[in-house]
């Protein structure tokens, strides 16, 4: 099976509210990739959070789209480029996008592939509640612009339409 050069990994627990908003996402980008409304240039991926067996999975890239819920975002949605980088969470059971992109860089001796994390503002995580209505809209918004940067799937494209370069630690 050869890789596509894009990889969308949605993670989240389905079971918690909006922690869901991840998994949701990619079942909604990978129907509209099916419907023929965005290119299919892209694999979906999707666990409950980033271990460091995913670094396996960013191999033949050229870009990564993390999608997360976030309970940190000031809007409806916070595109960012991500850094490899070892932060807290690189020894953890659950891994931030920069920790598992430094593993891969350790791993393959090679720098990894261009990544950004499209962080979703979520409100309510509580164990087996639906994704909250106001999240739900926020998805609607962030899908629309995922849509926009498959679309255009550069990395000079994507950083031109991030906030800053940042090390992103695990935002849910």
């Amino acid at each position: 099976m050869t890789n596509k050069p894009v990889l969308v990994f949605g993670y989240g627990n389905p079971s918690r509210g909006d922690d869901a908003i991840g998994p949701e996402f990619l079942r909604m980008i990978d129907r509209a990739r099916l419907e023929g409304r965005v290119p299919d240039i892209f694999d979906v991926l999707t666990d409950f959070q980033l271990q460091v067996e995913h670094a396996l999975d960013l191999e033949h890239r050229k870009l990564i789209l993390f999608v997360d819920a976030s309970v940190s975002a000031s809007s409806a949605f916070e595109f960012s480029q991500v850094m490899a980088s070892k932060d807290n969470s690189f020894t953890t059971h659950a891994m931030s996008p920069s920790a598992l992109m430094a593993v891969y860089e350790n791993v393959s001796s090679i720098t990894a592939p261009e990544a950004f994390l499209l962080a979703i503002q979520g409100f309510e995580f509580s164990l087996g509640k639906p994704i909250s209505n106001k999240a739900r809209d926020n998805l609607e918004n962030a899908l629309d612009f995922a849509f926009q940067l498959l679309g255009q799937a550069r990395a000079a494209k994507w950083q031109q339409m991030a906030r800053p370069v940042a090390v992103i630690s695990a935002v849910s």
